[in-house]
């Protein structure tokens, strides 16, 4: 996943707590300023590291308003020199001279929003609060320049005679569009009824992800009695102690509804009322009727998501929100979906079966329910394929699994990774590399942040701290943020990942090399400032070398024999690689269909958030034994994120990633060299230069075949 800085503003409902706040913190910002002018600000000067890495130790809370506030000054005067230069517009003194002003509004935004999603604390919340609907407004300030627009596009409709090149010619177009989907092309009284919908549509999708946050720390399952906690693991276990330890709770156990936590208490605990209330802790969060409560957030965002895009001429949200996508249409992504659910669906509804069945033989007259599929589905594999994933956890320490990707990258594309020990960080899990390429030259700069704590949110993303771009002959490189919230390491043993982590970890990789092998001219089309449809190819891509077993036998050695996992395990990897394919879709495409479902709203009166998720998943046909990935009141992606109508990417992507992997196994080697040298050259380096489907089939030579993703997850 990639994580987008949204700019964020007030809902009415929220107005009088946020001007409180606000007021509270804009004395605490006047003596921030007043202290800048004596205490020296890392992001006024020149970053020292020689890698331009961010002075992390360096960098305080009160750092952050007076640099936005200049950055926000020196981009403003920047723009107004762009509009009103007297010369005629031209590429470079207009669309290239937009594309690289706001250096230092960047510099701070990128810090800040990095560690707003990865280490947050009350302070954080509350400056991005505040400085949210200043960068909206900003941000509008830009895109409502009539004089500015009318430079851009002057240029637009004379581009034909411009003698741009394809990349040139592919910003401007990217511009022009930009200004026109951001209401350029309006009349002044529906410019003004735009900015008061981006405002408050902005500090929506803020609080929204607060409250995930929130919620999820909030729930803590402490067990006293031992015997509550038959059939987890001792690693498990283990983990509970110590977090338990570090709440002040010793001999006791703690769980939370951090995947990290909970999600072994499902496949693993004997104890059916802990899996059931783990599971509805998880399932409900921001859905309580309390403070975090998120209905009435959402029930906000989809009515301005909906104002905003019939105030610019769409019908729906996601008719707006399509129209700069590959799928350009909600039909064609509906069509797109209908090709896989059925498939998925039905196989899901013969494994629901197989589960019944097990459960059966145990004779408690019990029904399948969604706390029970993880449980029976690991005794499932155990029984079809005498695979145990607790088993194989010692063979993929979190160390071990990153240099087996480092190794895979160097296989396929030639690279080199250096840990560096003298960087400054903004947390101790963080650990940093430098990456070069096969004739020395720099790459990039990777951070990795794997572990969970309460300042981080849920999940797994990537994020770029500096953009790569050419300016004035000099080729900026990247620093790159892969995050997680893995497995923590215990006093006895480092962190062990389970299956699914370990492919997230390749899946964030990929994320990763996309934004390190850029070689663009421009930031904004730059790494993975790609159409959303298309930004999850390199990525998804990276997750089938995972159990390949000339990738596995780099990486998968024992924590403590460093014996390789042995051949009669990888190839029960290999057979087992379909189970459980029609859960694992049917939740996933279930996801996809919801977030659809929401943007194609015509009318938002009498909206109930969970009678009408109900309904559409009803209405899809979802069985009742398995839960939309994500429920409504925490699907970040979507209310939080940057993937409303847009969640469907991650299977159109699949589509992309498993026709691109044939061109490996066809050429006859997974790490074929030619191939891989194919795919960087005209997917990993070119960011958003052309369009992404011309891209693709320079690459392949064709255009993706959906059959390859049926096939590969036993659909078909």
């Amino acid at each position: 996943m990639l994580i987008f800085n949204l700019i964020l503003t007030p809902i009415s409902a929220q107005s009088f707590s946020f001007r409180m706040k606000e007021t509270l913190l804009t004395l605490l910002i006047t003596l921030s300023m007043t202290l800048s002018s004596t205490n020296s600000n890392p992001f006024f000067e020149s970053y020292k590291n020689k890698y331009g890495a961010p002075p992390f130790d360096q960098i305080r809370i009160e750092h952050y308003q007076p640099a936005f506030n200049e950055g926000i000054k020196q981009q403003q005067a920047e723009i107004n020199a762009i509009a009103e230069n007297s010369l005629s517009p031209s590429f470079e003194n207009t669309v290239a001279a937009l594309d690289f002003s706001g250096e230092l509004l960047k510099k701070v935004s990128s810090v800040f929003f990095n560690l707003y999603s990865a280490e947050t604390n009350e302070q954080m919340t509350e400056i991005a609060n505040v400085i949210s609907p200043v960068l909206t407004e900003h941000n509008d300030n830009i895109y409502l320049n009539p004089t500015l627009f009318s430079r851009i596009e002057k240029l637009y409709q004379n581009r034909t005679n411009l003698a741009l090149n394809l990349e040139q010619l592919r910003l401007l177009e990217k511009y022009y569009k930009n200004f026109i989907r951001s209401g350029a092309a309006l009349n002044s009284k529906q410019k003004d009824q735009l900015r008061e919908i981006n405002k408050e549509l902005g500090l929506a999708e803020l609080l929204f992800g607060q409250n995930v946050l929130d919620e999820t720390n909030s729930y803590k399952k402490v067990i006293e009695n031992e015997a509550d906690l038959i059939g987890l693991p001792k690693s498990v276990c283990q983990a509970a102690a110590e977090a338990a330890k570090l709440d002040g709770k010793e001999g006791k156990w703690l769980f939370t509804t951090h995947k990290a936590s909970f999600i072994p208490v499902l496949q693993y605990s004997q104890n059916r009322n802990l899996r059931k209330e783990l599971f509805v802790a998880y399932t409900k969060r921001a859905d309580n009727d309390n403070s975090k409560d998120n209905k009435l957030v959402i029930n906000r965002i989809i009515e301005l998501r909906l104002q905003k895009a019939k105030l610019l001429g769409f019908e729906t949200a996601a008719d707006f929100i399509l129209d700069d996508t590959m799928a350009k249409t909600p039909k064609q992504v509906y069509d797109f979906l209908a090709t896989v659910w059925e498939p998925a669906l039905n196989k899901a509804k013969v494994e629901a079966a197989e589960l019944q069945k097990l459960m059966n033989v145990e004779g408690k007259g019990e029904n399948l329910e969604p706390w029970d599929w993880w449980f029976y589905s690991e005794k499932l594999r155990k029984s079809k394929y005498d695979l145990d994933e607790e088993a194989l956890k010692p063979y993929f320490k979190l160390e071990n699994v990153r240099k087996g990707v480092f190794d895979l990258a160097t296989k396929l594309y030639g690279l080199k990774f250096k840990k560096l020990e003298d960087m400054p960080l903004y947390h101790p899990d963080v650990e940093v590399f430098e990456v070069s390429d096969q004739d020395g030259s720099l790459i990039g700069v990777l951070y990795t942040d794997y572990f969970p704590r309460a300042g981080k949110h849920a999940g797994a993303w990537m994020n770029n701290i500096t953009d790569q771009f050419i300016k004035n002959g000099i080729n900026h490189r990247p620093i790159i943020c892969n995050i997680g919230n893995f497995t923590k390491p215990t006093v006895d043993q480092p962190s062990l990942l389970t299956m699914d982590e370990v492919e997230t970890l390749f899946h964030e990789f990929g994320h990763a090399l996309h934004g390190l092998l850029s070689q663009c001219n421009y930031p904004s089309l730059s790494g993975t400032n790609v159409l959303r449809d298309f930004v999850e190819l390199p990525s998804q891509i990276m997750e089938n070398w995972c159990w390949e077993p000339e990738v596995l036998n780099t990486y998968a050695h024992h924590y403590l024999s460093g014996e390789l996992l042995p051949n009669a395990q990888i190839e029960k990897i290999q057979k087992a690689s379909t189970f459980n394919q029609g859960f694992a879709m049917t939740e996933l495409l279930s996801a996809a269909l919801l977030d659809m479902d929401y943007h194609t709203i015509k009318d938002t009166s009498n909206f109930d958030v969970n009678q009408f998720e109900n309904k559409a998943l009803t209405r899809m046909g979802l069985i009742p034994q398995i839960v939309v990935r994500y429920r409504s009141s925490y699907f970040n992606h979507i209310f939080g994120g940057g993937y409303s109508a847009g969640y469907y990417s991650y299977t159109w992507a699949e589509v992309l990633d498993a026709d691109a992997f044939q061109a490996f196994k066809e050429a006859g080697s997974v790490c074929d060299r030619k191939v891989a040298t194919n795919f960087r050259e005209f997917i990993l380096e070119r960011g958003d230069t052309e369009d992404p489907m011309q891209l693709y089939i320079k690459f392949r030579a064709a255009k993706p075949n959906p059959a390859a993703l049926l096939k590969r997850r036993g659909l078909k």
